[in-house]
């Protein structure tokens, strides 16, 4: 693809929407809900009240902005969202990069990424020149080495309340679910509506009681077919339904929280840029990691200068281009970043302001054809919901 390297206004790294960590985003729904449960060590950050029992339902791939858009295949979840975030009617921030695997140890240990270390879907595992997909746990590192802290459900199951998770048995033994999601019991269900039920059944099992429950179906469709689909629409629909059955099935002192991972946005064919085909982009670099709106650059050794140079020269008017230092002092990743996990970020990040995508048609071959993708921190990626349903 052909660039003009005319003079443009590069996008600043510091004026990038950065997730609102410790004050409205995924990170700080579990430790507010616990501290309404009343476990000890945990304060409130949002404006969300107490409750007995607290479902926490995650619809990966179900975006405040895209719900906002299909009111009409999405009654219920429309009704819903002048409740959201303690009925404020706004949404909650996902965190940065807006990605399952991220989003999903933010909500699990309560931490933004800069502290549970799950950076990226891909990120180098430091000293090994070498990428992780944090998703897919490829290739096997130790789980707890990776990600030392304890999960929210293990510390509110600790203080003597009833924590489990109600999801597909494809997860019950993934390191995924072991360092993000792990506490209490893990109990197994194949459809939605089975979830739902157990689910519902499983808040009126004590008087205290987190349970947390979760599809994928959702994410599915838009990847493969994007979020301006009939599947996707259907596939809205359903979970529509889904949220309704588990609402009216609450037990009482109970609250249902509706929430998600990350929103999504279609990319065009023409609006891909191909690392794999791109002596500029792929000069200098050692590691392409993350996805395609949201990529973490590692360079080889002396060269990172240089290729952040380069991609702010290619991209910089389109995506937020930024050193490793810059994104961190710009909060991408939260207050405070580990250093186990520094050098798993990128010696540069870049993410996408615009509608487009850095793909990588040979090394990553099944993300490059994806119709909808996600990553960035723009808001049909980055808003999503907390809706609210009290028994």
């Amino acid at each position: 693809m052909p660039y003009s390297h005319d003079a443009f206004e590069l996008l600043d790294p510091s004026d990038a929407p950065a997730p609102g960590y410790g004050r409205g985003s995924l990170s700080d729904l579990l430790p507010s809900v616990a501290a309404g449960l009343g476990v000890a060590g945990f304060t409130s950050t949002l404006p969300i009240a107490p409750a007995d029992r607290v479902c926490v339902f995650l619809v990966d791939g179900l975006g405040w902005e895209l719900i906002r858009r299909h009111p009409e295949y999405a009654p219920f979840l429309t009704s819903l969202l002048p409740s959201s975030l303690g009925r404020t009617g706004q949404p909650l921030t996902a965190g940065f990069p807006s990605t399952t695997a991220t989003s999903l140890a933010s909500v699990g240990t309560g931490l933004p990424p800069g502290l549970h270390g799950l950076a990226g879907y891909t990120v180098a595992i430091p000293g090994r020149n070498q990428l992780m997909n944090q998703l897919r746990w490829q290739p096997p590192v130790e789980p707890r080495e990776w990600q030392p802290y304890p999960t929210v459900f293990e510390q509110v199951h600790a203080a003597g309340v009833l924590a489990c998770q109600v999801s597909s048995p494809l997860f019950a033994q993934t390191p995924l679910t072991q360092i993000a999601l792990s506490g209490g019991e893990f109990l197994g269900r194949t459809t939605g509506e089975e979830r739902m039920d157990l689910a519902a059944r499983q808040l009126a099992a004590a008087d205290r009681t987190l349970v947390y429950t979760y599809v994928s179906e959702l994410d599915g469709m838009g990847h493969r077919y994007g979020v301006d689909s009939d599947e996707w629409r259907m596939m809205l629909n359903t979970v529509d339904r889904l949220v309704q059955r588990l609402a009216e099935q609450l037990p009482p002192r109970s609250a249902l929280y509706v929430t998600a991972d990350h929103g999504m946005i279609d990319i065009a064919p023409e609006d891909r840029i191909d690392f794999d085909e791109d002596w500029e982009l792929s000069a200098g670099v050692a590691l392409l990691g993350g996805e395609g709106r949201a990529r973490h650059v590692y360079a080889v050794p002396g060269a990172a200068a240089d290729v952040h140079t380069v991609w702010s020269e290619v991209l910089g008017d389109r995506m937020w281009v930024a050193t490793r230092d810059q994104a961190i002092a710009a909060g991408w990743f939260g207050p405070v970043v580990d250093d186990r996990v520094y050098h798993r970020i990128g010696d540069v990040v870049a993410a996408a302001r615009d509608d487009l995508a850095v793909i990588a048609s040979r090394n990553e071959p099944g993300e490059s054809t994806m119709v909808g993708l996600h990553g960035s921190m723009t808001a049909v990626e980055q808003l999503v919901p907390l809706l609210e349903v009290r028994a």
